[in-house]
């Protein structure tokens, strides 16, 4: 009986609020404020890759680099610095055919690679995305937009945060008649600005992309726990 009891208090324990574990004896007030930013995105981060199949290793591999060097050089062109684009190593795998009571035939290879760009100009993305079509990558992985000004925007959503939590505190207690007396505890909950992903596999033009990064808009979220003393 004594361990069930035990238990019994351990779980209680668990759901005890913040201002009770901390032994607060005075009035106050736990809330919890929350801002939101909202901002257009003016960069854009683009996965894009190759995928090639040849009958040699050395020739899918071949097909791969050329359409990867092919893309890097038209980006060259467009303005996009080469510190701007990352390109990963090449996989490459073989491929083999099944057919029942065979042996697996071997029937070529496959090379995939990657490239990253980091667009600092968000007007050119139709053109990126043009070149990549035309360049012989096939596969736009993701297309994700930010902003060159997140930190600047972190700080303001915090800044909103603080304020609402503010605002709460001042109506609750001016509803219960009494008046806020300084701040006693805060507890902040970072968090990071979401981009804006985007569904960009392969079409046959990048229309679709582009009518959704037009009028695409981006949430930065915040959120703060302040104690508020009040007077007695």
């Amino acid at each position: 009986m004594r361990k069930f009891k035990a238990i019994i208090w351990l779980t209680g324990a668990l759901v005890i609020s913040p201002a009770v574990m901390a032994n607060i004896d005075f009035p106050h007030l736990e809330i919890t404020g929350v801002g939101e930013i909202t901002a257009a995105p003016d960069m854009a981060n683009i996965d894009v890759g190759v995928v090639t199949e040849r009958k040699t290793a050395k020739a899918a591999k071949s097909a791969s680099d050329k359409a990867v060097a092919a893309f890097i050089e038209r980006l060259a062109k467009q303005g996009v610095k080469r510190d701007q684009i990352e390109s990963a190593h090449i996989q490459l795998s073989p491929r083999y055919q099944h057919t029942k009571d065979k042996a697996p035939e071997l029937i070529g290879y496959r090379a995939e690679r990657q490239v990253t760009v980091t667009l600092n100009q968000l007007d050119k993305l139709n053109a990126v995305l043009d070149g990549a079509l035309g360049e012989g990558i096939n596969r736009i992985r993701q297309v994700q937009l930010t902003s060159s000004e997140q930190l600047a925007l972190k700080d303001k959503a915090r800044e909103a945060a603080v304020n609402d939590a503010k605002d709460k505190a001042d109506s609750l207690a001016k509803s219960l008649g009494m008046r806020i007396d300084g701040v006693w505890q805060v507890r902040y909950r970072s968090s990071h600005p979401r981009p804006v992903m985007m569904n960009a596999q392969m079409r046959s033009d990048s229309a679709e992309v582009a009518a959704t990064y037009q009028d695409a808009t981006m949430q930065i979220r915040d959120q703060v726990d302040i104690i508020f003393r009040l007077e007695d």
